[in-house]
């Protein structure tokens, strides 16, 4: 199973003998489909997207695979890991990939400041909304865990609050409401074309990881 936030990332993880999830960036949302989801169906559970980065050294286009996922007091040890091969294959491109910890939050991190407490308090190098979720899924189903995440938005990077209001119910940009949000404060445009920017630098990357989706060759056993 592969557990998504947002409708592009779901698109890109699609495919014959996937089942995805998307949660539309809505933790409550993602938990509620979760717990009507029967985990006999599935060999693992991957969390896949995009993500807010917190390690300074990461751009957008980085990839980060999870070594472990943390929320709050809790912690989750990613028990699959990329093999060495596909790895170095897969960094052979411009992206840089990395191993590390995620941060698992309830709700978008904007501010560049939050990033960095986030950085301080968890040592993680990127933050998203489903991988903390999936990972205690998968562990109370008994299932092996992954998490794959791209960076979006660098740690240096404060996103505009519309961001967070754009996304429609079943994960999509609203694109409708960033451009009337534009059109009532025209000085978000800047900022706005940055994000996207690198929204969509991030997607072409999460796209050239879709690879590793397929086929459990891709994912060995961690040693934990």
């Amino acid at each position: 199973m592969i557990v998504t936030g947002l409708l592009q990332e779901a698109r890109i993880a699609a495919g014959p003998g996937m089942a995805v999830i998307c949660s539309s960036s809505d933790p409550r949302q993602l938990r509620a489909l979760l717990t009507v989801f029967d985990p006999t169906t599935i060999r693992g559970v991957i969390s896949f997207g995009v993500a807010g980065g917190l390690d300074p050294s990461l751009k957008s286009g980085d990839v980060v695979v999870a070594t472990e996922v943390m929320a709050g007091d809790a912690r989750w040890l990613a028990g699959l890991s990329l093999n060495e091969t596909l790895l170095s294959r897969f960094a052979l491109g411009r992206r840089r990939v990395v191993r590390g910890g995620l941060a698992g939050v309830e709700e978008v991190v904007m501010a560049r400041a939050r990033k960095a407490a986030l950085r301080s308090v968890t040592g993680a190098a990127a933050v998203d909304m489903e991988s903390d979720i999936a990972a205690d899924y998968a562990t109370k189903a008994g299932l092996p865990f992954a998490a794959l995440r791209v960076i979006s938005d660098p740690a240096d990077r404060t996103l505009p609050a519309l961001a967070k209001a754009a996304i429609k119910p079943n994960g999509d940009i609203d694109l409708r409401k960033i451009l009337k949000g534009v059109v009532r404060n025209p000085r978000l445009l800047r900022a706005l074309v940055s994000t996207g920017i690198d929204f969509n630098r991030a997607l072409k990357s999460l796209r050239g990881c879709r690879g590793f989706l397929l086929g459990g060759e891709s994912f060995i056993p961690a040693d934990l």
